[in-house]
């Protein structure tokens, strides 16, 4: 029985904000303990050998095109045979984000537009209930005069 409650406590302190850990004097690293890569990692991958990467990569004929409008080169003569992944992940980012900042723009100028066609909407006494009441209206005497037409 007390093998449980031992562990009910070990969930309790894990659990635990860390402001409240802080107070009864437990290291602050601990508390960090997902930011800070602990110490028997770090020394199980020697630093004398670098991790290992292709050298280099032929990119495609894409990839070329993203090189070049994300300005790492002028021109498609330019670009070497082999290009780092580096370079290319690089290139598709700032792609990424200039595409974001379109979109972004669009929405705002489509936003724009919306709020200046229901100002001109407003002006014409024109509503979305005005004109559903207007079709409703045609149906029912559509409906009418093809009940009527039929003997």
């Amino acid at each position: 029985m007390w093998g449980r409650a031992d562990r009910a406590v070990k969930l309790l302190r894990r659990n635990t904000p860390s402001i409240l850990r802080m107070t009864k004097g437990v290291d602050p690293k601990i508390s960090r303990r997902l930011c800070v890569k602990p110490q028997e990692e770090s020394q199980l991958q020697p630093r004398s050998q670098p991790p290992l990467r292709v050298p280099g990569h032929k990119p495609t004929d894409w990839e070329k095109r993203f090189l070049l409008w994300a300005g790492h080169f002028k021109k498609p003569e330019d670009i070497p045979e082999t290009v780092s992944i580096e370079t290319i992940r690089a290139a598709k980012t700032t792609l990424r984000v200039r595409f974001s900042y379109v979109m972004i723009a669009l929405t705002i100028l489509g936003c724009i537009v919306m709020v200046i066609q229901g100002k001109q909407a407003v002006k014409r006494h024109q509503s979305l209930t005005s004109i559903n009441l207007e079709k409703k209206a045609q149906w029912r005497e559509e409906a009418t005069q093809s009940t009527s037409a039929k003997p």
